[in-house]
């Protein structure tokens, strides 16, 4: 098999099953079953790692390229290495000392936690603890007085999302070219560059979606073959079908999932839909081999495991990740119950500790739903797929002389606009892929919507809420994905003419060279290079990306 055999356009077909009366079982070997669930599957194995993974060094590269050069903190750094550094330090997150100081001491060098925060006094933060642990992580490696560990922990999670997704796109769309451009595209992606390169949440929440993802994948091709072997095997299919045994990616996933909500609550939309997902597939591998009660089978042999294990791990991770406050006895809020005894019989069951979680989570959701207040850099989700308003993130003027400035103004900036060649593509690639959903049946279309449905729908709904433009790379791995879909129907079918492939190929690979070359253009404007402020000015095309 080549590196292009396979594509989403292409109907991964089994021989078909006539000359069997209806709802009789053919007489198919487990390789023809698994065929027949799966499709074809690349056999190019070396290949099918050395395309994403070379991706991935080159985004690896760019992502760590002077990654302290910045020794300030930049946006919401200001938050979030500060908590990590004190939850290393104490296990909590204590308050600030420096509020409305503008991080004096901490951007002229000095960490000393006596100065930096109020001894004994728990900060009330409005995200859970797991990012705040990542960021912790690199700055206890590599110093606190260093921004490159500030940035490390997500500067690695962006380069290994490269790799992730690369390997992703491999057994969707079952084409090792395929793989290498989404691979490609991602390492090539302004949005998820600057992400990668700044010590904040958002990247690591797409990382552990993304993880969640790649393990339900895994999944599905093993659950498939098992169902091919039992059938092959006789399996009995006039009741609900066989039992597909334990599915240690399924809880991979689940603690995936529990790690995102960990860090963000936005994470409960990929919970939700991936779990819907995976059992969507279930109830679609069921019916391919006629089980007769298939979707009874679905639901009590598939659904409801999957909704137990899910949602009771993905719990059981998020609870954990809070021990640090359950330790602590300066948490925000963390004796609350003992001041406040239970209002009914069944509250005195929950211990305290819990109750008083659950309190802060309270607070929390009021504080969420309820923010807006202005701010310069606020956006609506609707403009996100072409970049409305995207965030500026860091910006200086120096004058000539200053930085190594050579004219009368320089600009030095990092804003997070999304490469345009992806962005604005996707926003075409979409409503194809949705056709191709609906009316198709694909199922790699599916998946590719349900990624983009967790990450974006649910930031409609909050519509009068202060939100950036940057939560959205929360789903910027399944905006590559809808744009390699299209890129796949392009390059054609397998048993398109050899023409008709060559001229896909050479159109689809055109069109990551015009994503690199749009990348190099607007490096600078990405990484804060000191450039002549009319350099600036000419990749800031509308007035509203100033």
């Amino acid at each position: 098999m080549t590196a292009v055999d396979a594509n989403p356009s292409s109907a991964r077909r089994a021989p078909a099953a006539s000359g069997c009366r209806d709802g009789a079982r053919p007489g198919f070997d487990a390789q023809t079953w698994r065929l027949r669930l799966s499709g074809v599957r690349p056999s190019d194995r070396l290949l099918g790692w050395l395309g994403p993974l070379m991706a991935a060094v080159i985004g690896g590269f760019l992502r760590f390229w002077e990654l302290g050069r910045i020794n300030t903190l930049i946006f919401d750094e200001t938050y979030y290495v500060k908590e990590g550094y004190s939850m290393m330090l104490y296990g909590v997150e204590l308050r600030d000392n420096q509020v409305n100081k503008e991080n004096v001491l901490w951007n002229a060098g000095t960490f000393d936690p006596s100065k930096i925060f109020l001894s004994h006094d728990g900060d009330f933060v409005v995200h859970p603890p797991v990012g705040k642990w990542v960021i912790g992580a690199g700055e206890w490696l590599f110093g606190i007085n260093n921004p490159f560990g500030w940035r490390f922990a997500v500067a690695v999670m962006g380069t290994l999302s490269i790799l992730m997704l690369g390997r992703a796109a491999r057994r969707l769309f079952g084409s090792t070219y395929l793989a290498t451009c989404a691979a490609l595209l991602l390492a090539f992606d302004g949005m998820h560059l600057t992400m990668s390169r700044i010590g904040i949440l958002d990247l690591i929440v797409m990382f552990f979606a993304l993880a969640a993802f790649c393990a339900l994948l895994i999944d599905r091709d093993r659950t498939r073959d098992r169902l091919a072997v039992a059938v092959a095997g006789g399996a009995d299919l006039d009741g609900l079908g066989p039992w597909t045994g334990w599915r240690p990616w399924r809880w991979v996933a689940a603690v995936c999932l529990g790690l995102c909500i960990g860090t963000k609550w936005s994470g409960l939309w990929f919970l939700a839909v991936f779990g819907l997902m995976t059992v969507a597939w279930d109830l679609g591998a069921r019916r391919s081999i006629r089980v007769k009660h298939w979707v009874a089978g679905t639901f009590l042999r598939d659904a409801v495991p999957a909704g137990f294990l899910m949602v009771g791990t993905s719990l059981v991770v998020y609870i954990a990740s809070w021990t640090g406050w359950f330790l602590s006895n300066d948490g925000w809020g963390r004796h609350w119950a003992q001041t406040n005894p239970p209002q009914t019989a069944l509250g005195g069951l929950v211990p305290d500790a819990l109750r008083s979680l659950w309190y802060y989570e309270q607070q929390v959701w009021a504080f969420n739903v309820g923010l807006s207040q202005p701010h310069t850099y606020q956006s609506n989700p609707w403009s996100w797929i072409v970049m409305g308003r995207p965030t500026s993130f860091y910006y200086e003027s120096p004058k000539l002389g200053e930085q190594g400035c050579a004219v009368a103004q320089c600009s030095k900036a990092i804003t997070n606009i999304g490469t345009i060649p992806i962005w604005w593509a996707a926003a075409i690639a979409i409503p194809i892929v949705f056709f191709c959903w609906a009316l198709r049946r694909d199922w790699r279309a599916g998946a590719v919507l349900a990624g983009l449905f967790a990450g974006w729908f649910p930031w409609f709904l909050f519509q009068e809420r202060t939100i950036y433009a940057f939560y959205a790379v929360a789903f910027v791995p399944w905006i590559v994905l809808a744009v390699v879909y299209v890129l796949g129907l392009i390059v054609g079918r397998i048993d398109a003419s050899v023409r008709r492939r060559r001229w896909g190929v050479a159109l689809s690979g055109s069109y990551v060279v015009l994503t690199a070359v749009f990348f190099v253009l607007w490096w600078p404007i990405w990484t804060a290079q000191v450039i002549p402020y009319e350099q600036w000015q000419w990749h800031m095309w509308f007035p509203s990306w100033i």
